[in-house]
């Protein structure tokens, strides 16, 4: 009898194991519907803000300063050891990005220079070991979430800080000959380092509740690269989604080839020229944008976009399927630059009263044909077409093939009715619009149009 019990006790044993397994490994057998569901709240919300933030702000001259100046860990050490940003108030980041009208905000865990803006356990290379001491993560999750705001977390696969972290091709101490790069590399375990990052994976995904995005950043395979297996990607991955099994990842594992290897593309600092498709189907994508050409703070870098422009970009990139990820740099005292706050604020002007253009919208089905300096968004729940008017028209604008289409009109940041003729002559299926001869006081004026 107890032998029996015994073999019962362990295949029951088994089977639970086997049961556990699956459940880990079910995320590979993702239905499309499924994953639709899932990246339901993030196509909806289709902006977010990008927040690179670290030891980086103090020397004030980009986020890849370490890398570029080619400075060792101990040239790098008074950044540390000044880092005390005193003015860090991310209820007050928390409220900008509500304001400005974006839906999530992912942070800057680790960024390349290894240095962690959270309480690990595996290092005392973090905030907690500064003047400041205290966990930046902690306090910004909460502010976030006080604002509704869904929580991101990126975290570099790089670090130029970990003495067991291979010296590669990125490294600011990248060497020119393989003998030298054996040299530097003696006695260093990249295993050891893989451990080290799942350990602090493992903490970011159990500590601070539910995370929505992990912004893992960045493989680059080949000679004096790394790719998946430099980073264990499929066990990385794995645990991520054993952790959080709904959250959304981005496509920089060196995973591309593998349908379940990510979530979205992530197209960099570049305006996609149509919807970026994956093995023939449009992908979930998300361009991430700087005001300027850096994400960490850059107090002289002077090529700041204009609203207007990132205005255009967060509209180009919803008249295409995707989202817009726009990042801020804090300063070393953890404000954000005053020049952010200005487009911050400026993009939430426009989005008080357009973002009705933005939520939830997409591509508009191909049958609608954009008149030109204008782009097109779609809400297919509420069947409305948004023409939105980068160069004002002064008193004109014809849309063509809807004259059968539509059944009313209106500028959607006051509801004012625009009247409209269909032409003849030949263009019986156009659309002539009534519009005023100066342009509205808004910075990029928005048509909704309401379909038949």
């Amino acid at each position: 009898m107890k032998k029996y019990l015994k073999t019962s006790a362990t295949l029951l044993l088994l089977l639970a194991l086997s049961l556990q397994l699956a459940a880990q490994e079910s995320y590979k057998n993702e239905t499309p519907e499924q994953k639709a569901k899932r990246m339901a709240w993030w196509t909806d919300a289709r902006f977010g803000m990008f927040i690179h933030w670290g030891l980086y702000a103090l020397p004030a001259r980009h986020e890849w300063v370490k890398n570029y100046e080619r400075m060792t860990n101990e040239q790098y050490q008074k950044y540390f050891e000044e880092y005390n940003p005193d003015l860090y108030n991310p209820k007050e980041w928390a409220r900008m990005a509500k304001e400005a009208g974006m839906k999530y905000v992912v942070i800057t865990a680790k960024h390349h220079e290894g240095f962690c803006n959270f309480d690990s356990k595996f290092t005392d290379y973090k905030t907690t070991k500064t003047r400041f001491g205290r966990d930046v993560l902690k306090e910004f999750v909460e502010a976030m979430r006080a604002e509704g705001l869904k929580v991101g977390f990126y975290y570099s696969l790089i670090d130029w800080h970990h003495p067991d972290y291979i010296i590669d091709s990125r490294h600011p101490q990248r060497q020119e000959s393989d003998s030298a790069y054996a040299r530097l590399n003696k006695g260093k375990d990249m295993a050891k380092y893989r451990e080290y990052m799942k350990n602090q994976v493992r903490e970011l995904l159990t500590n601070y509740g539910e995370i929505s995005v992990i912004w893992f950043d960045f493989s680059f395979p080949g000679k004096n690269g790394k790719g998946h297996d430099d980073w264990d990607s499929e066990g990385l991955l794995k645990l991520v989604r054993s952790l959080q099994p709904n959250i959304i990842v981005d496509d920089r594992l060196d995973l591309k080839d593998k349908d379940y290897g990510w979530d979205f593309q992530s197209p960099e600092q570049v305006k996609v020229e149509k919807w970026p498709e994956y093995n023939g189907k449009k992908a979930y994508w998300e361009t991430c944008q700087t005001f300027s050409g850096s994400w960490g703070y850059f107090r002289d870098e002077t090529s700041w976009k204009s609203p207007a422009q990132l205005l255009e970009l967060l509209i180009e990139s919803v008249s295409k399927g995707g989202n817009l990820l726009l990042n801020v740099g804090p300063t070393a005292r953890g404000l954000f630059d005053y020049r952010a706050q200005e487009r911050l604020k400026a993009m939430g002007d426009w989005m008080k009263y357009n973002s009705r253009s933005i939520y939830g919208c997409t591509m508009a089905p191909e049958e609608f044909v954009a008149p030109a300096n204008t782009l097109l968004t779609y809400q297919a729940n509420t069947k409305r077409l948004y023409v939105h008017l980068l160069s004002y028209p002064m008193g004109n604008l014809k849309l063509k093939n809807m004259a059968d289409k539509v059944k009313y009109i209106q500028f959607l940041h006051d509801a004012s009715e625009v009247r409209y003729r269909t032409l003849g002559n030949g263009e019986e299926n156009t659309l002539s619009l009534q519009l005023p001869m100066l342009k509205p006081p808004v910075e990029i004026p928005v048509l909704e149009i309401v379909l038949k």
